[in-house]
């Protein structure tokens, strides 16, 4: 059996979707694996370990429900997917290259919350895993990670629910019991999910890198189960080079060997024909970070990683005091690649700013009142907005109440929002960081243009507030948000964070 590539035909069932099985050219039997590792298993070094022989990656291991509060997000200028928080961090960042090659590997002790994060991202990867090896406490205090292993049936629960819910193959990471026998009853109980495959670290959860790995009882799994079993943990006792892969794999009768640690400190150890110099890794990670914009706190620890002994040489000390990616790219002498690498995406980030800039101008709609303005909430009374303002004028006129209409450009994720009172329309000129300031902006300009009062400090007494005061009629706002509660519920709104064309939908300016 080879190490790279898989047997002629050989594809694996992902699960089934309305009763249609489904077939993809993901293959596990075969394959070399760079493993999930926590703030390594980034685009950069999971493209290098594709680039150096590696077969599939897994990403690095990612909370359900931090995933759950993500938005998918187009990026023009780098050409990828990327799943952001609100807080605009990146969690997790695929490109088309590895989209059929990279598992995203997520952590999880509920079934439907791991459903949902499966379908968030199925269409962007190859395959899904639950991480049930984890033994670090931000895991199993949460009940995820090797914390599952004590409870067979939320593994069943999780799995099942994810091999009928999606169509592409669904694997699992598992450490060993304190028994073989214990070991063996749960992969098989594993294996009847109908899962792809199963990856086993050879360790106990109380077990750390420093304890041999148990080569014996990842056979016995191998030998128990008729799905592929990948061998993980031997990269602190066998694999050195390109060699060992292959005596980790006879050693353990595994279908495939997945790498943490020996592919992290050189990720060239996938390479038959032997190590490149490190100088050149490490140079050529530089350049797939720059280019994929990786957060230079990642960046700086994979390079620690891959120096280890020369942390101490005059390199590695300008690597640690480095501050920005610009400045590591300076202490291994590449700081004209990164100019280089940056003013081409300013270039690209400026043309395509003007292509939507020139799309808005084309829609200009001169039945749209407009006005640069926006939302300062430091200029008003705390929880008075002036959408409140503009509900009560519009229910004094006995007009219908204001309806919002929002969209959010993909380039810079930005919003801006028209609002129709009594069949007129009004926005700002400027775009917004959040749906709430481009409404409340919109309803600013309506309120100027008509010259009523929008409840701003210098305008004196607010009569919302008296209101208030006087406890005479419903609440008209929430206490977290400011916002008004009686709002209708049939706000339009028009995201268009999943569409990788720039064309921003028709906006009135």
């Amino acid at each position: 059996m080879t190490l790279r590539g898989s047997p002629p035909g050989l594809s694996l069932s992902g699960g089934t979707a309305a009763g249609m099985t489904v077939n993809t050219p993901l293959c596990f039997k075969g394959k070399k694996i760079l493993a999930p590792m926590v703030r390594v298993g980034t685009l950069p070094m999971r493209l290098l370990a594709l680039d150096y022989g590696a077969d599939i990656v897994y990403c690095e291991e990612l909370i359900d429900i931090k995933m759950l509060q993500c938005k998918r997000v187009i990026n023009e200028v780098l050409e990828t997917v990327d799943f952001v928080a609100p807080n605009d961090r990146v969690v997790f960042r695929t490109c088309e290259r590895e989209r059929e090659r990279v598992v995203f590997q997520m952590g999880s002790a509920d079934a439907e919350r791991a459903l949902a994060v499966a379908k968030l991202v199925e269409s962007d990867v190859a395959g899904i895993d639950i991480n049930m090896g984890c033994p670090k406490e931000y895991s199993t205090k949460g009940g995820m990670g090797a914390a599952l292993l004590s409870d067979p049936d939320k593994i069943e629960s999780i799995l099942t629910t994810l091999v009928k819910g999606i169509c592409k193959p669904v694997t699992c990471k598992i450490r060993i019991l304190p028994s073989v026998e214990d070991t063996v009853n749960l992969v098989k109980r594993i294996e009847k999910t109908g899962i792809a495959a199963i990856a086993v670290h050879g360790r106990k959860k109380e077990e750390r890198p420093q304890h041999p790995v148990h080569c014996d009882v990842i056979k016995a799994i191998s030998e128990a189960v008729s799905i592929p079993v990948i061998a993980n943990g031997g990269s602190h006792d066998f694999i050195k080079e390109y060699a060992d892969i292959e005596t980790f794999q006879k050693a353990t009768a595994a279908s495939s060997v997945m790498i943490a640690r020996a592919a992290m400190w050189n990720p060239s150890v996938f390479r038959k024909e032997g190590f490149c110099p490190l100088k050149d890794v490490m140079q050529d990670y530089i350049k797939y970070a720059v280019r994929y914009d990786n957060h230079y706190t990642n960046t700086k620890y994979c390079l620690c990683q891959m120096l280890r002994e020369q942390l101490e040489t005059t390199q590695g000390k300008k690597l640690h005091a480095a501050q920005s990616t610009q400045e590591i790219c300076e202490a291994f002498e590449m700081g004209d690649f990164y100019e280089e690498t940056t003013a081409i995406f300013e270039a690209k980030k400026t043309s395509l700013e003007t292509k939507v800039q020139d799309e808005d101008d084309q829609m200009e709609d001169p039945d749209v009142i407009k006005m640069a303005v926006r939302f300062d909430k430091r200029e008003y009374p705390p929880q008075i907005t002036p959408k409140m303002y503009l509900l009560e004028w519009c229910r004094k006129e006995k007009h219908p109440q204001p309806v919002y209409e929002t969209v959010q450009r993909p380039l810079d994720r930005l919003f801006c929002s028209v609002v129709t009172v009594a069949e007129q329309k009004y926005r700002s000129t400027l775009w917004d960081k959040s749906k709430k300031l481009a409404e409340q902006a919109a309803a600013i300009v309506c309120l100027r243009t008509l010259g009523v009062p929008e409840g701003k400090l210098c305008e004196g007494e607010n009569h919302l507030i008296t209101k208030r005061k006087r406890g005479d009629q419903e609440p008209l706002i929430s206490r977290d948000h400011g916002e008004d509660l009686a709002e209708p519920s049939h706000k339009k709104a028009n995201f268009i964070e999943e569409t990788s064309d720039v064309n921003v939908p028709k906006m009135p300016r």
